[in-house]
């Protein structure tokens, strides 16, 4: 076990929030969007994650090395809106649009600030105790 493990735990989980506000920022950009290079809506999409699991070094022993992205999953629901003057509305008038919801939306990414804040009072807080460490050392 490493001195290091702790920060590189707190690192995971800096990355992963970063990865879910790009997503959420993203999902928000395409709140309206109806037609994509693929063809349809914009599709909602998830960051999907687990814990990162590794063997320690030269045991049998596994240790957690914080969390990954596993995924990032696209929501294939659809809502349908009623608007015949859009170009994109089908015979009946209805227009099939995202189904990205703005409140959600907005606190999924309020969410993942306030993880990506305690994930850097943790950092914080680990860097000042391995300081305290060396300072020890020294004596």
């Amino acid at each position: 076990m490493s001195i290091f493990n702790g920060l590189q735990i707190n690192a995971s989980g800096l990355s992963l929030e970063r990865m879910k506000l790009d997503v959420a920022s993203t999902n928000i950009a395409n709140v309206n969007t109806t037609r994509t290079a693929e063809g349809g809506p914009y599709k909602k999409k998830k960051v999907e994650f687990s814990e990162n699991l590794r063997q320690a070094q030269g045991t049998n022993k596994i240790t957690s090395a914080g969390v990954k992205v596993t995924n990032i999953a696209e929501d294939n629901t659809t809502k349908l809106t009623y608007d015949p003057t859009n170009p994109d509305a089908d015979a009946n008038g209805y227009v099939e649009m995202p189904n990205v919801n703005m409140a959600d939306e907005m606190v999924d990414m309020i969410q993942a600030m306030r993880t990506y804040e305690a994930n850097v009072s943790s950092t914080e807080a680990n860097k000042n105790i391995l300081k305290k460490a060396l300072e020890i050392s020294k004596d």
